[in-house]
């Protein structure tokens, strides 16, 4: 069983992100969105107009949650070979009601991705708006990356984070 990231997220998270389940890069940097081509921070950077990628990743995460972003994912632990969502299986999921009832100024469940979507009858029962979003991951090669931003930047708008 491999074991997720913990949530990387404050008490006034507005728009919290939610992914399905780290990938390899991600579990071995012990980082979210470590792959380098995922484009995860450089679609946030580019909202919130911060050089994100030349930073460190605590400042990375440091600076998204200080503007009101939080992050996490959805499962908790599962088996998985390589990285493909479409190979994760015995998935445990995190609590996400636990978590978002620890958030009072949260507008917008944001999921990355079809996979992270599937619990989408969860979050839309927790109260606050729930969207999809397009998977920022690089086997998500149909949107392009001005494509993926719009939509993400319609969330962050949502959200009143930028």
């Amino acid at each position: 069983m491999l074991r997720g990231l913990a949530p990387a997220v404050r008490g006034d998270c507005r728009l919290l992100v939610l992914g399905s389940f780290p990938s390899v890069a991600s579990l071995q940097a012990q980082q979210y969105y470590a792959h380098p081509r995922n484009q995860f921070w450089p679609i946030v950077g580019d909202l919130f107009g911060l050089e994100l990628m030349q930073r460190p990743y605590a400042q990375r995460i440091e600076a998204v949650c200080e503007r009101g972003l939080g992050i996490w994912d959805v499962y908790a632990h599962c088996r998985r070979e390589g990285s493909l969502d479409s190979a994760i299986a015995d998935a445990l999921p995190n609590d996400l009601p636990a978590l978002v009832a620890r958030l009072p100024s949260l507008q917008l469940i944001a999921h990355n991705g079809g996979e992270s979507a599937r619990a989408m009858r969860i979050t839309r029962s927790l109260g606050p708006e729930v969207r999809r979003l397009p998977s920022t991951s690089p086997a998500n090669a149909s949107w392009s990356l001005e494509r993926k931003r719009a939509a993400w930047r319609e969330a962050f708008i949502a959200a009143n984070l930028i």
